[in-house]
């Protein structure tokens, strides 16, 4: 499918977040998702992945969570993952949620999230801050190996939940995947919770040596057939 690309700036907070676009260049009505970038920022692999959304049918928003600034090194990302106020990045969420909903070309009832690593932490924050099916709210998440939510947070989740983690992700253990699938269950969030053996945090990333193409390729699969479910007409 072609497709058209731009920088954009939406309102958030009393003021504006930039973000990358990627659309269908058909002018037609489509589902939307905001795509929420790793620690690393607004880099090409964030943007390359906005154009795959849009090359399926999606309307892909990536919000710049960090106005502009990017990191190479993991000591950079640390520091700029750690500067982030998190109450103002899921409150931009919430807000590129609604600019999508405001676009002549997007269906406003199917908005969708997809995050990973801090983003994907966000994601689900987000989706439970304004998850739901009217127009503008995010009505399905995808969580890719980001930090499970608290009990307390899994409650107020009113989007169905795909979460994709990584067996040897050292900083989310497979006790804190199997604890997250627990509360997901106890407060009837609809779910599907994969996790990948023999995977590492970060194995979605084809700018990084831990990217596991196999892993990638069905995690690409399951996210593509979460959102056609639960964003469907």
């Amino acid at each position: 499918m072609k497709i058209k690309t731009n920088h954009v700036d939406f309102p958030s907070n009393g003021g504006t977040t930039p973000a990358y676009l990627a659309q269908p260049a058909d002018g037609q009505s489509h589902p939307a998702l905001i795509v929420i970038q790793e620690w690393w920022g607004l880099v090409p692999h964030i943007k390359d992945v906005a154009e795959r959304f849009a090359r399926e049918g999606y309307i892909a928003l990536a919000p710049d969570l960090y106005h502009g600034q990017a990191a190479e090194e993991p000591d950079e990302a640390r520091k700029l993952a750690m500067a982030m106020d998190r109450d103002r990045a899921v409150a931009e969420i919430g807000a590129a949620a609604r600019y999508l909903a405001s676009l002549r070309a997007t269906d406003p009832k199917r908005i969708g999230v997809v995050g990973w690593c801090m983003g994907g932490g966000l994601s689900l924050s987000a989706a439970a801050d304004y998850g739901g099916r009217g127009s503008g709210a995010i009505g399905a998440a995808v969580c890719f190996y980001g930090r499970p939510l608290a009990s307390s947070d899994c409650a107020r989740l009113h989007a169905p939940v795909l979460g994709l983690f990584a067996e040897k992700d050292h900083g989310i253990t497979v006790a804190d995947v199997r604890a997250f699938e627990d509360e997901l269950l106890f407060h009837g969030v609809p779910h599907q919770v994969h996790l990948y053996a023999g995977a590492h945090h970060a194995f979605f990333n084809d700018t990084r040596p831990v990217y596991a193409p196999e892993a990638a390729a069905d995690a690409w699969e399951r996210t593509l057939d979460w959102f056609a479910r639960y964003l469907a007409d």
